[in-house]
């Protein structure tokens, strides 16, 4: 089970993107949350804070 650092909980919140990245690489994550950060700003946030906090 993985725990998400405070540097990655920050990152979630001010770049989804990166966030994922560092965990995930350029994997379908990353492009989810790329995806969802460009269409809405929450959606990507709200996606990367599941993704590495579950």
């Amino acid at each position: 089970m993985a725990t998400a650092t405070f540097v990655e909980v920050l990152l979630a919140i001010f770049l989804p993107p990166v966030g994922v990245f560092l965990r995930y690489g350029c994997g379908m994550e990353f492009w989810i949350d790329l995806l969802l950060t460009i269409l809405g700003y929450i959606p990507g946030i709200i996606y990367a804070l599941y993704v590495l906090v579950a």
